[in-house]
C-alpha cells in the first residue's frame, strides 16, 4: 500500500490505433470511428476486482461487523473510552487486567471486576463506546458471547445504552457464572423505537453490568448486529452491498502491507486466523493498531463466497516492512511450508491435513483458486533478495500446485514469471498523461497485475476529479485487458472517523451507521458492470487531449466509454462498422460535476452519482456531446 512508479517497454503492437488520444484540438470535427466487427484482444473476465487490507480500520471498525472495540478487554493506558467504569448510584468496585488468568493459550490474560458494592438498581458499570459509536436500529436482534468465570451468580448482563438519556435498548442477563471459565452466548433485541422517534442511531455505548459484590473475569466480549448473509463473525451488510454493486471478479487478500508486517514476527500468521475466535490471539498491523483477526483466512474465503469472487491469494514470502527479510536456502524452508499449508488449507478436501481444518472450521468444500501473489512489493526489500526468495516459492508452489498463476511482486531475473504486480498511485493529471502506459507494451513477457492503483485527490474519499484520473486509466486497462489480466483499486475503504484514517482517497467511506461511495466508486461500478468479452478496433481523431475511450463488446451490444476531463463539453461524431444494424436508441449511465472538487459524504452520500436515461437518434453515424467533467457508459444494440 505505498505507492510505486513502475517502468513500461514500449514495443510496436501491430500498428492497431486502440483509443489513442491526441493533443489536436482545434484541427477539425473530432471523429471516433469504431469497427466493431475486428476483434483486437480479449478482455479478461477478472480484469475489476477489491483489493484489501487492514488499513482505515477497513476490517475492525469496518467490514467486519463486530462492535465492540478491544473485546479482549486490554487497551493501552491512552484508551480514554472503552471498558470505562460507570457505577450506577452507589455501586463501587474496581477494574485491573489479570495477566495470569485466561480462557485459551491465545488469550492468556483477562479483566477482572472486584465489585464491592451493587444491587439490581445499583449496578457496577463498564461501558465500552464501540467503533466510534454503536450503531442500533429498531426492531433488530443482536447476537452476543463472552468468556467469563466468577462468584456472583446470575447478576451479570450486557446491554446497549442510549448515550443522552441513559435509555437501554436491548439487553440480555447471563447465566450463573462458575469458577471455570466458559463462554456465554446470548441475544438481544431492541424495541420499536431506539431513540426518540428515530429509527437508528449511533449514539449509544455497550455496557457490562454487575448486580451483585463479588468477583468476575472477563475476555472477548463480542457483540454482532445482523450481518450479510446471516454468516456467524459476518460482515456489514452495508459494506458488502456496496461491493456487490462493483460487479467484483476477485479479492487480493490478506492485503499489501497488513500481508508483511513491520516485522516478521507481526506478519500476517493465517494459521493464527483460522479456528474459535478464543484461539486467535490478533497482533499488531503495520497501521500502527491492533487487528483482532476476526477478519481471518476462512472469512476472506467467505467473503469470496458471498460476492462470488476469485480469490487471490496472497502469501507471506520472507520480507517485512522495517527491512527483516529471510534469506534464500534453509532459512526459508519453514516460510515456504506455510504458504504451502496455506493453499492447501484453501483448495484442499477433507483428507488432506489442511483441508481437513477447513472442514472442522466448518467449510467441509474447497475453494477454487488460480492466483498466488508471492509476497508483497518487495522492491522495497534493500537486502535484494526477492529473486532468491520468489524462485524458492516458486518452484516449491508449482512441483506441488502447477496449474496455480504465480504474481510476483517485482520484476526478477533468471525465473519465470506469470503475472507482475505494478502499482500506481497519481494525480488525474499524471494519469492522463499516462493512460497509453501499456498501448505498446511487450506481449511476450509476463501478464499484468496492476494490483493497487489509484488517483490519490480528495479526502477522506475521492472527489470527481480523481474519478476523472480513474476512468481515464481505466480506459487504458481496458484496451489493454488481454495483458492486464486483473487490477484492483487501492484502498478500498476508510472509516471517516478522524482517528480512523490513515491514507486519504479512498473509495467507500462509513462510519459506525452507515456508508457511501465516492465517485471513484461510482466509475468503479459503472466500467465493471458495462464491460464486454471483445475490444475492437477502433481510432480517435482530433479529439485534444482531455477526452478519453474505450470499445469494448459482446454478441449484442457494444460499450462505449466516455471521459471528458476538461470543463467543457466535447462534441464527437461516432463511426460504427462493421454491424448489420445499429439500434435507434442506446442506455446511457452518466456521472457528472460542475467542478473537479465536487464529492460525496456521510452528510451528503449521493451529491455525485450516475444519472440512467436514453439516447435517441444513434445508429452507424451519430454525434454525442460529450459533456464536461463527466464519464459517461453507451450502451449500443448491435447485430
Amino acid at each position: 500500500m505505498i505507492g510505486s512508479m513502475r517502468f513500461g517497454t514500449v514495443v510496436g503492437l501491430g500498428g492497431i490505433a486502440m483509443g489513442l488520444t491526441f493533443a489536436m484540438a482545434g484541427l477539425g470535427q473530432a471523429t471516433l470511428t469504431i469497427d466493431a466487427g475486428k476483434t483486437v484482444a480479449k478482455v479478461s473476465p477478472t480484469l475489476y476486482g477489491l483489493m484489501t487490507e487492514e488499513i482505515n480500520y477497513s476490517y475492525d471498525g469496518g467490514l467486519y461487523a463486530e462492535m465492540v472495540q478491544d473485546r479482549t478487554f486490554l487497551s493501552g493506558r491512552n484508551d480514554t473510552e472503552n471498558w470505562v467504569p460507570a457505577p450506577q448510584g452507589n455501586a463501587r468496585g474496581s477494574v485491573a487486567a489479570d495477566k495470569a488468568t485466561g480462557p485459551s493459550a491465545a488469550l492468556p490474560a483477562s479483566l477482572k471486576v472486584t465489585v464491592e458494592q451493587a444491587d439490581a438498581a445499583n449496578a457496577y458499570w463498564l461501558r465500552n463506546r464501540g467503533w466510534w459509536g454503536v450503531p442500533v436500529r429498531a426492531n433488530t436482534t443482536y447476537t452476543g458471547s463472552v468468556w467469563a468465570k466468577g462468584d456472583v451468580g446470575a447478576a451479570v448482563g450486557v446491554s446497549l445504552v442510549a448515550n443522552e438519556s441513559g435509555k437501554v435498548l436491548a439487553s440480555a442477563a447471563l447465566p450463573a457464572l462458575t469458577s471455570e471459565w466458559k463462554e456465554y452466548k446470548f441475544t438481544m433485541k431492541s424495541g420499536a423505537l431506539v431513540t426518540g422517534a428515530a429509527p437508528a442511531s449511533a449514539d449509544n455505548q455497550i455496557v457490562v453490568s454487575v448486580a451483585h459484590p463479588g468477583t468476575v473475569w472477563l475476555q472477548l466480549l463480542s457483540v454482532f448486529p445482523p450481518t450479510y448473509r446471516d454468516r456467524a463473525n459476518g460482515n456489514r451488510v452495508d459494506l458488502m452491498e456496496m461491493m456487490a454493486a462493483m460487479h467484483p471478479a476477485f479479492l487480493r487478500f490478506p492485503g499489501g502491507n497488513y500481508l508483511e508486517g513491520d516485522h516478521i514476527n507481526e506478519r500476517f500468521e493465517w494459521k493464527k486466523t483460522i479456528g474459535p475466535l478464543v484461539d486467535r490471539p490478533g497482533h499488531r498491523s503495520p497501521w500502527r493498531y491492533h487487528s483482532t483477526d476476526g477478519m481471518g483466512l476462512l472469512e476472506f474465503l467467505e467473503w469470496c463466497e458471498d460476492l462470488k469472487m476469485q480469490p487471490v491469494l496472497a502469501v507471506y514470502a520472507g520480507y517485512s516492512l522495517m527491512q527483516e527479510h529471510v534469506d534464500p536456502g534453509a532459512d526459508l524452508v519453514p516460510y515456504v511450508q506455510d504458504a504451502l499449508d496455506e493453499i492447501e488449507y484453501v483448495t484442499g478436501d477433507a483428507t488432506t491435513k489442511w483441508g481437513a481444518e477447513r472442514a472442522k472450521d466448518g467449510h467441509p468444500a474447497a475453494f477454487p483458486l488460480t492466483y498466488v501473489e508471492i509476497g508483497n512489493e518487495d522492491f522495497f526489500d534493500r537486502s535484494k533478495s526477492y529473486d532468491g526468495r520468489y524462485a524458492q516459492f516458486y518452484d516449491a508452489i508449482k512441483k506441488k500446485y502447477p496449474a496455480l498463476q504465480l504474481i510476483a511482486t517485482t520484476a526478477v531475473k533468471g525465473h519465470t514469471m506469470d503475472v507482475l504486480d505494478d502499482h500506481y498511485y497519481k494525480r488525474a493529471e499524471d494519469f492522463f498523461k499516462d493512460v497509453h502506459h501499456y498501448d505498446a507494451a511487450d506481449r511476450s513477457g509476463p501478464k499484468i497485475f496492476v494490483g493497487e492503483w489509484a488517483t490519490r485527490e480528495g479526502t477522506p474519499t475521492t472527489n470527481m476529479g480523481a474519478a476523472l484520473g480513474d476512468a481515464a486509466w481505466m480506459t487504458g486497462m481496458e484496451r489493454n485487458s488481454d495483458l492486464i489480466v486483473i487490477a484492483s483499486y487501492a484502498p478500498l475503504l476508510v472509516n471517516v472517523n478522524p482517528q480512523g484514517m490513515q491514507w486519504q482517497s479512498d473509495l467507500i467511506g462509513y462510519d459506525a451507521l452507515s456508508s457511501y461511495g465516492s465517485p471513484s466508486y461510482y466509475a468503479q461500478a459503472m466500467f465493471a458492470g458495462h464491460i464486454g468479452t471483445q475490444v475492437v478496433g477502433s481510432e480517435l481523431k482530433d479529439a485534444g487531449d482531455r477526452l478519453f475511450y474505450s470499445v469494448t463488446r459482446d454478441a449484442g451490444t457494444v460499450y462505449l466509454k466516455l471521459v471528458n476531463a476538461s470543463s467543457a463539453a466535447q462534441e464527437l461524431k461516432i463511426s460504427l462498422d462493421g454491424v448489420k444494424s445499429v439500434a435507434g436508441s442506446a442506455k446511457l449511465v452518466s456521472l457528472s460535476a460542475g467542478t473537479t472538487a465536487a464529492t460525496n459524504s456521510i452528510g451528503d452520500p449521493r451529491r455525485v452519482v450516475p444519472v440512467e436515461s436514453t439516447v435517441k437518434g444513434v445508429g452507424k453515424q451519430f454525434t454525442r456531446s460529450v459533456p464536461g467533467y463527466s464519464i459517461e457508459v453507451l450502451e449500443v444494440g448491435v447485430q
